[in-house]
């Protein structure tokens, strides 16, 4: 089992949270998510001593994935989304970049993933869920080994993501969080897009769009 270690930095004018998750017996990291703040990103990772090697995007707005290639340029790492997801990461308009950002932001993936697929990367066992319903091709990891899952704006503390965005629906995104989230353990402590940590057992019993 690796030892695995889990922290967050606060990104960008929405506030995003941009999650590291790093295998500590050989110093990787696998960044999830930096909308913004590349530099100050890789200065985190490199004074915990850890080198970056994938960037995940759990979609592919502009304040989750701002900062993907400035971060790719400057480590090296793969950017890695769900398929579906492509034509948002390619389309300032439909990533919203050309208003959160007030330029066209794009980044064209090294990899895309597909729903249910098992990933080994750095030593880390994730598993990804396609949670459709914020954006078209948005994705969630869950790591078994550390007890969590990255749900970037597919589910908050109480509450779910937008639905209002190019692509979105609200009765999509219920039943990605009730058919594929909600059969994760009661336990599994959610690490969202923005706001605090929740855990899915909370949500189920809490959460009044669910």
């Amino acid at each position: 089992m690796a030892k695995l270690c889990v922290a967050s930095l606060t990104v960008g004018e929405l506030a995003a949270n941009c999650w590291l998750l790093a295998n500590e017996e050989i110093n990787e990291v696998l960044v999830i998510d930096p909308g913004d703040e590349a530099e100050r990103i890789l200065d985190y990772a490199k004074h915990q001593g850890w080198t970056i090697r994938q960037i995940l995007l759990t979609h592919g707005h502009a304040d989750h994935m701002g900062g993907a290639e400035e971060l790719r340029s400057l480590t090296g790492a793969q950017v890695c989304a769900l398929q579906e997801e492509e034509p948002l990461l390619l389309d300032g308009i439909k990533n919203l970049s050309v208003f959160i950002r007030h330029r066209d932001v794009t980044v064209k993936a090294d990899e895309f993933f597909h729903e249910g697929q098992e990933l080994v990367l750095s030593g880390i066992k994730l598993k990804v869920y396609h949670t459709p319903g914020h954006t078209p091709g948005g994705c969630c990891y869950y790591c078994e080994e550390a007890g969590c899952m990255f749900s970037g704006d597919t589910l908050f503390q109480g509450s779910v993501g937008r639905s209002d965005f190019p692509g979105g629906s609200m009765s999509e995104l219920v039943r990605s969080v009730k058919e594929k989230l909600f059969l994760l353990p009661d336990e599994t402590v959610v690490h969202t897009g923005h706001g605090e940590d929740t855990t899915i057992g909370y949500e189920k019993t809490h959460n009044t769009f669910l």
